[in-house]
């Protein structure tokens, strides 16, 4: 039987809230939470009984029995912890959006496969109960070939000039904004499920008026038309500002069906009519767990508050904990890897060049 794999958690918001509770439910035992506030760091540990909480990362690595560590820092200061990490040996798993840029997260790839570490992204919802059945539908055929594409999503967490949210959240420089948070996942959801991305036309924007106190250099909202390698258009736009109830619409249409995604429930139309497919018993999630109410003090905290990425992280983790003991990695669906963290950013970097210049922008 293998040692328990033993982990730091690098971030003391979503990595306390999420990673944390997901390392321990997958059996790996997490020695120490890092942060930049020593105090925070130390009463997050303490209430949730881990041995250290501290504010060096150096001391964090060198303690015995560390063999991996969970980035969930603001995307600006990721590549730094990332090359500590793998420098001193580490496997990581690291937060989306992975980089600032392409080149980011290539020198954070580049280390890592010549380090020979394991290296897993936080596309969590990989394994989310309606997304996995509907990516396995897919390629399973069930709508014959892929032509149409929408992705939408609607609501009004941010939408008061007020809105509470981390300073970096706000700023274009260090990665914030709703493009890098939300539509990371959705862009993976595209290439795990259509293909890769040939091209964009996209808009950035500031809905919300905002308070001239608390300045938005980065986007609330983004719209964009895109066409994939595999000739399917698609169409991604959602806004985490617009008032009144939440809209949403995920939806596949192909040359013979048409599926789309509710929540867990994943309905298919075709020439024998509507019909809900099952969800077989590996993509079924356990009902979502809600983070301890006393750490959820602000509008950014509370996108996290229902605990739905904790069955789908909790996966992630029995995967990245397999691959290190040396098991086989998962591949129905695989984790993401630093390699789609660049394939992603790649796209990222074309709809923020998209948006700048007006302009229609070709992946290689």
């Amino acid at each position: 039987m293998s040692d328990p794999v033993g982990a730091v958690v690098v971030g003391t918001g979503f990595g306390v809230l999420t990673h944390l509770r997901a390392m321990r439910k997958a059996g790996i035992e997490v020695h120490a939470i890092v942060g930049r506030d020593l105090e925070k760091a130390r009463k997050r540990a303490e209430l949730f009984e881990v041995p250290y909480g501290l504010d060096s990362l150096d001391q964090a690595l060198a303690l015995p029995g560390v063999d991996a560590v969970a980035v969930s820092t603001p995307p600006h200061t990721h590549s730094a912890i990332v090359l500590a990490a793998v420098a001193a040996g580490k496997h990581v798993v690291c937060e989306k959006p992975f980089a600032r840029d392409v080149a980011e997260g290539e020198r954070m790839l580049e280390a890592a496969q010549r380090e020979g570490v394991v290296h897993l992204l936080g596309c969590e919802f990989r394994w989310s109960t309606g997304q996995a059945v509907a990516t396995r539908a897919v390629a399973e055929g069930r709508i014959g070939e892929p032509r149409l594409a929408t992705f939408l999503f609607q609501m009004p967490a941010l939408a008061d000039a007020e809105a509470g949210v981390p300073d970096w959240w706000r700023s274009e420089q260090e990665g914030g904004g709703w493009l890098g948070a939300y539509a990371s996942h959705v862009i993976d959801q595209v290439r795990t499920t259509l293909g890769e991305f040939e091209g964009v036309s996209a808009s950035l924007r500031v809905v919300a008026e905002r308070s001239e106190s608390l300045p938005w250099t980065a986007e609330d909202s983004y719209s964009v038309h895109f066409r994939t390698r595999t000739g399917v258009d698609g169409i991604l736009q959602s806004s985490i500002a617009a008032r009144g109830p939440v809209a949403v619409c995920c939806r596949f249409v192909g040359s013979k069906g048409t599926l789309w995604v509710e929540g867990d429930t994943v309905g298919l139309a075709d020439a024998a009519g509507e019909r809900t497919l099952p969800v077989p018993g590996d993509l079924r999630m356990p009902l979502p767990e809600p983070p301890p109410a006393e750490l959820l003090r602000s509008d950014y905290d509370m996108l996290h508050s229902m605990g739905i990425d904790l069955g789908p992280y909790t996966r992630l983790y029995e995967d990245f904990r397999d691959q290190i003991q040396g098991r086989p990695a998962a591949t129905d669906p695989p984790a993401a890897t630093f390699a789609d963290g660049v394939a992603i950013q790649a796209v990222l970097d074309a709809i923020r060049r998209s948006s700048r210049e007006k302009a229609w922008v070709s992946l290689a």
